[in-house]
């Protein structure tokens, strides 16, 4: 990947629906995917693969994992907390598994029910698992801060990802603000440890919430510690069911329309963006945020009234 240009991960079919308590209707979610796509995202984490009671907006996941694989050069993800949800999603047809745990022991026992070590000796079972035409992603949430406990050491985060990297070298990495609350200079501090103790990782992510308003500040900091793939949400949709407090996702199109200010490329059109999200802003139950929206709206209205 060129230096001045980036990967970005729409992670709003799942993290930004997963949050919306009125389900939304399948052909719905599919007809946004297709959106995005045609907006030129190339990477999306269509649906998550998990417990129905638990999160009821996911039932139809491998509804939405068929589709979404159907629209060409569509890099499908999906989330799973565990080997039998990874097992469950991989039958189904699942070539990319974006695994999720945290480094908190009470946010991992609140979101999957376990230890973090507990579900680390799960991600090495799937490590070991998975055939060649499955790809892993290793999501670390509460990476920084804590809904219940706060802030959380580095060296907390940072050595349970010396254990995980062990399991799968060519994991990509992505390190979550699970609460909105981390500030850039943690991001960049962190990142820059991380990849200095960790030469083996050679694809870092970054997963960030707009909860205090530094969702793009926190992006731009990774950015400049290196990172080239960024998670962001359609319309800044998006939030945790076990961070109480926690908001919206940064908004995608907050993040591509500062990439492509800044002269780095995303390839993904901003105005056909806008357009998706301004939709799901208007989802029943959705609690949008992100300025870059609005004030291209606003825009035009001038420009038309």
């Amino acid at each position: 990947m060129s230096e001045r240009a980036v990967s970005i991960v729409d992670v709003g079919p799942r993290d930004g629906f997963q949050a919306i308590a009125a389900f939304i209707p399948t052909a719905t979610k599919i007809d946004m995917i297709a959106r995005l796509h045609a907006a030129g995202v190339r990477r999306v984490e269509a649906t998550a693969f998990v417990s129905d009671k638990a999160v009821p907006q996911m039932a139809d996941a491998a509804e939405i994992l068929a589709a979404s694989r159907d629209l060409p050069g569509l890099d499908v993800q999906v989330l799973t907390p565990n080997v039998r949800y990874a097992e469950k999603a991989i039958g189904a047809g699942a070539r990319h598994i974006a695994f999720v745990l945290s480094v908190s022991e009470k946010h991992n026992l609140n979101n999957v029910r376990r230890l973090p070590a507990d579900s680390a000796a799960e991600y090495a079972t799937l490590a070991k698992t998975v055939g060649d035409q499955t790809r892993i992603r290793l999501n670390v949430a509460t990476a920084f801060d804590c809904p219940f406990d706060g802030p959380l050491a580095p060296e907390q985060t940072l050595a349970l990802l010396e254990h995980l990297v062990e399991s799968s070298p060519d994991a990509e990495v992505a390190l979550c603000d699970t609460t909105g609350r981390v500030t850039p200079d943690r991001v960049r501090s962190l990142f820059e440890t991380a990849m200095t103790r960790l030469p083996l990782v050679s694809r870092w992510a970054f997963h960030g919430h707009d909860t205090y308003g530094l969702g793009v500040a926190n992006v731009l900091a990774a950015y400049d510690a290196g990172v080239r793939v960024f998670d962001a949400s359609f319309a800044g949709l998006g939030g945790c069911p076990f961070a109480p407090g926690a908001t919206g996702n940064v908004a995608t199109e907050d993040v591509v329309w500062t990439f492509e200010q800044m002269g780095v490329r995303t390839g993904i059109d901003v105005a056909a963006l806008i357009s998706v999200a301004r939709d799901g802003a208007a989802l029943p139950d959705a609690c949008s945020g992100g300025r870059v929206r609005q004030a291209v709206l606003m825009a035009q209205a001038r420009e038309t009234g």
